[in-house]
């Protein structure tokens, strides 16, 4: 079942956010609607839109502008795997051919401009400056995240919390956005805006930390990516982070030696040291400790069934396997 399927009261709207997505997806230039179009459409659960129409609807929101918000979260966050896959030379995400290798660099970074411009279009349209705030912050911190991201590539020095830092940014920050905008839009009050931005930031984290950690369990047909491409970027994620604190210095060494020349070549013996020291029990028990703090975030919230599907979704944040 997925995520939108919790709740019959949400299925309706999260279809009209999807039509709403491929009617704005419109341009006078088809290459920029054909990889608008590829990527869109390339599967994925749209979590973050999904979020924005259940804190809308927790909040008793009575209108129809929640839609096109959904819609401005997913193209932001549309805009970012495009510029993510760029950045990081991904031939595959989801089980398909990324934008950038069906098409090149260039077209991909500038049809993720687009869709950025294209999103705040929408926004003025809605006319709440308060959201524009919120989302233009977010876009801001995720670009810092994402740099940082960068900074810390092929570093083996990489600590726990400048790893948390960095998908506090370029992950958290839109799902935080996703959840506040909705209390927002319905003129929630400051209580349950702030237990709804919360609930988005610990639900974003504990995302991102299962996202690193099924880079080590899973494989590319399950996950839609290739196993072992954090390590092959030379990316210093939770399970090698703790596997290296808690490791011999024959284990550390290897992990060092692995972040700092990239590559898959050591991938079977990283797997080896990360799954005996704990690393995978250690970073499932973090994001477990991010869903409880996202749940009790909310329970300020009055009892609704859309309160009840958002406490779902955050168990099926640590259970998804891809």
């Amino acid at each position: 079942m997925q995520p939108h399927q919790l709740n019959p009261h949400i299925e309706p709207q999260f279809d009209a956010v999807t039509e709403y997505i491929l009617n704005n997806l419109g341009s006078n230039v088809p290459l920029v609607e054909k990889i608008a179009h590829h990527i869109v459409e390339g599967g994925g659960k749209r979590i973050r839109p999904l979020l924005v129409l259940l804190a809308a609807n927790a909040c008793n929101y009575k209108g129809e502008q929640h839609i096109s918000l959904a819609a401005v979260i997913e193209f932001i966050h549309t805009a970012t795997l495009l510029h993510d896959d760029v950045v990081d030379n991904s031939e595959l995400r989801r089980g398909n051919a990324t934008a950038n290798a069906k098409w090149g660099n260039a077209p991909s970074v500038l049809v993720g401009d687009f869709l950025y411009s294209r999103s705040f279009q929408i926004m003025v349209e809605i006319g709440r400056m308060e959201i524009m705030q919120v989302i233009s912050h977010a876009t801001t911190i995720i670009a810092e995240g994402e740099v940082l991201q960068l900074l810390n590539q092929r570093n083996p020095d990489t600590s726990e919390e400048s790893y948390l830092q960095v998908i506090l940014g370029k992950t958290a920050m839109l799902f935080e956005a996703a959840t506040e905008v909705g209390a927002i839009l319905a003129d929630a009050p400051a209580e349950h805006r702030e237990a709804l931005r919360l609930y988005g930031r610990h639900i974003g984290i504990a995302f991102q930390i299962v996202d690193d950690l099924l880079d080590y369990l899973s494989d590319s047909e399950t996950m839609g990516k290739n196993v072992g491409d954090d390590l092959a970027e030379g990316k210093a994620t939770l399970p090698l982070i703790h596997a290296m604190r808690v490791g011999t210095d024959d284990d550390k060494e290897l992990i060092r030696h692995a972040i700092r020349k990239g590559g898959l070549d050591d991938l079977s013996p990283v797997l080896e040291v990360v799954h005996r020291n704990g690393s995978i029990e250690y970073s499932k028990e973090k994001a477990k400790a991010q869903v409880n703090l996202a749940k009790e975030a909310i329970s300020v919230l009055d009892k609704t069934s859309f309160k009840e599907t958002l406490l779902q979704i955050a168990d099926l944040a640590v259970a998804r396997t891809n």
